[in-house]
């Protein structure tokens, strides 16, 4: 006889318990499993705000926007990708809180078409929340590709919703969508409940009926939904009706055993198992089936995920995608200061050289200068390389590649997903770090995600080593950097043991990225260096003209000169390390005004150079960065992990400079 046992928690969920908040605006929320497309969809019609990438996980918290559709103003929600609505990780806990604490007026539920049996799963849940709902079926054209034809009017009949095909990467469809979706608002219908096995549903009526009796209008979502979560053993439910109506738990504990005992299993493997067959009935009575459509990408995994050959393609594109990256940067740089040192000329040049006036504006025009004719040059085609992997879907392939791997250092591949976000920018990259189940794999993800270079500090790789060391001794610094992520890994893991869980990490389809796609993603990641970290170059400029006019700098390069002693560096160059705190690019930014040249080489030896940058890589993040790892895993390990990227940035680079020592 199998045994069904409720767990209590003193933990309670307040939040859930609360009267639903009445918003200015009607709500649109999409929601669906990892990776169907919704963050696509949302950029569509709210203009690019969401990171949509080819690659699961991309979206790890909700966003939300103003639409104005048929002359009306709507929010429009992308909750995280989820699997089911039961709480197993942050991301379904997220979905799940925002859909049961707001008035949601639809629900767009995003289907990838050519999984269809598998996603109707998640569908069946969402409709026990009786709220009114849209069911988009995204990429119909693969599903065709892939031989299923999908009875669209049937599906709809079957379901009692609007169901409505799309291809969101091109655009087909959203309009329709969101007309469906509009008419949904206006005139709401609430989705309803499916009716499976009648053992199965005779227990859940049963409780329900309890429930309502029990509990009332108490509780502001639907009863039913209580009832199944309660039998499914959901802890958030469980946490609700022990603070409200503990006498009921005794009562959910006799239905679950009741549904155990019929089927010889726990009672949350029965509704999981029950909800599985359904969702494959509604498949089959939808769906037919033609001849697959065999194409060259169907055959490139073969390639691409080989046990052996898999590796040295994936060290091959991505140093031929850093070389690309620096090539391009290294011929845009050039005619670009000296286009800036013609207009420096030209409009200081009626200006008293000993003048503050023309220090301050040379440091602004160096700030702007140092922005668009260093940064740039090498942000923007790694930003838009970047987007080109994630969107054809290679980085995931990364991840399954890297996975056996990851383990033997105590992890598993999906601590991957952090880390390659983290070649974008570490902000992201920490807050994804929600996606492992575990505090010990989200730590140690969390200080990985950290010693990856962001591209900011790319910007200082390529501009500095790259530049007068070459490029592949900047590949280098990010094979040095690879390594020493893999040691601390494994370190950490020895340190902080615990069984690994294995990973599960949906491998998407290849997609092509329209052009439209690549330009939004690359600008929406480049818009954080525009907006933030340019202000702060052009102002730390400023800033620097004035510690000179005023006599500052000596005393603030004092602050720093232990450490820059230690490493060999000048005195001068202990400030820069002061603005790289604020914003990685900084510390090369700063450097050349410090030095009082762009042409380093005159200045620090080749040594001194790879010493600086080895330092800048690895040593405390930037300012945003801290603040994701407070709010990701509290002030204590925040402040832990600054301090030990201090320590390895400051071992690395003495062990930098004894290096160059030794070789002359």
């Amino acid at each position: 006889m199998t045994k069904t046992k409720i767990k209590r928690s003193s933990n309670t969920n307040i939040a859930l318990l609360q009267e639903k908040q009445k918003l200015e605006h009607p709500q649109i929320v999409l929601t669906g499993q990892p990776n169907c497309g919704k963050s696509t969809l949302f950029n569509e019609v709210a203009g690019y705000k969401s990171a949509a990438s080819n690659f699961p996980g991309a979206t790890v918290t909700y966003t939300q926007s103003h639409v104005n559709l048929h002359g009306e103003i709507f929010d429009i929600v992308d909750l995280p990708g989820i699997y089911s609505l039961t709480s197993m990780d942050q991301a379904a806990t997220e979905s799940q809180r925002y859909l049961l604490t707001h008035q949601v007026d639809v629900i767009i539920n995003v289907v990838d078409a050519s999984t269809l049996s598998r996603s109707l799963e998640l569908t069946l849940q969402l409709m026990d929340l009786e709220i009114p709902m849209v069911l988009c079926l995204n990429m119909i054209d693969e599903a065709e590709r892939k031989g299923i034809q999908i009875d669209i009017d049937k599906l709809s009949n079957e379901l009692g919703i609007p169901v409505v095909a799309t291809v969101a990467s091109h655009g087909q469809g959203v309009r329709d969508l969101f007309r469906s979706a509009f008419a949904t608002v206006n005139q709401p219908s609430p989705a309803r409940h499916i009716r499976g096995n009648r053992d199965v549903e005779l227990v859940i009526a049963k409780l329900t009926r309890q429930l309502k009796k029990d509990v009332g209008e108490s509780i502001p979502f639907s009863i039913h939904l209580l009832a199944t979560k309660l039998l499914e053993g959901d802890q958030t439910f469980i946490d609700i009706i022990q603070k409200m109506h503990p006498h009921i738990l005794p009562i959910v504990e006799k239905s679950a055993r009741a549904l155990a005992q019929t089927h010889g299993k726990p009672a949350h493997e029965v509704i999981n198992a029950e909800r599985h067959a359904m969702s494959m009935s509604l498949f089959e009575k939808v769906a037919t089936f033609k001849k697959p459509k065999i194409q060259l990408r169907d055959r490139v995994d073969d390639v691409l995920m080989h046990s052996f050959w898999g590796y040295l393609i994936m060290a091959g594109l991505l140093y031929l995608f850093f070389h690309t990256v620096f090539s391009v940067g290294a011929l845009l740089e050039t005619p670009i200061l000296n286009f800036f040192e013609g207009l420096k000329a030209t409009l200081l040049g009626s200006i008293n050289p000993d003048s503050l006036i023309y220090h301050l504006l040379s440091s602004a025009i160096e700030g702007i200068a140092g922005g668009v004719a260093i940064v740039l040059p090498y942000l923007l085609p790694f930003l838009a390389g970047l987007a080109f992997l994630e969107d054809v879907g290679y980085l995931p392939r990364v991840a399954f590649l890297m996975d056996a791997f990851m383990h033997r250092v105590g992890l598993h591949g999906t601590a991957v997903i952090p880390a390659v976000l983290g070649y974008g920018c570490n902000v992201p990259a920490v807050m994804a770090t929600r996606i492992l189940s575990s505090s010990r794999d989200r730590y140690i993800a969390a200080v990985i995600a950290t010693l990856v270079p962001c591209a900011a500090r790319m910007t200082i790789i390529f501009g500095l080593v790259g530049v007068y060391l070459g490029g592949t001794a900047a590949f280098g610094i990010y094979v040095l950097n690879f390594l020493v992520i893999v040691l601390s890994a494994g370190i950490m893991s020895r340190l902080l043991p615990e069984e690994t869980p294995g990973m599960v990490l949906e491998i998407p389809v290849y997609h092509w990225p329209s052009m439209r796609s690549l330009v939004n993603k690359t600008w929406f990641r480049l818009k954080e260096f525009i907006v933030i970290a340019w202000p702060l170059l052009i102002g730390g400029s400023v800033l620097l003209a004035l510690a000179d006019a005023y006599g500052w700098s000596p005393a603030l390069d004092q602050l720093t000169r232990p450490v820059t002693w230690l490493l060999g560096l000048p005195k001068e160059v202990g400030m820069t390390l002061l603005f790289g705190i604020l914003r990685k690019e900084l510390s090369m930014l700063m450097l050349f005004q410090a030095l009082g040249t762009r042409d380093v080489i005159t200045v620090l030896s080749w040594g001194q150079i790879l010493v600086f940058t080895i330092f800048v890589v690895f040593y405390v993040p930037c300012v945003a960065t801290i603040g994701a790892l407070i709010r990701q895993l509290r002030a204590r390990r925040a402040f832990i992990i600054v301090v030990l990227t201090f320590i390895l940035a400051l071992i690395l680079a003495l062990l930098t400079r004894g290096f160059v020592f030794l070789i002359g």
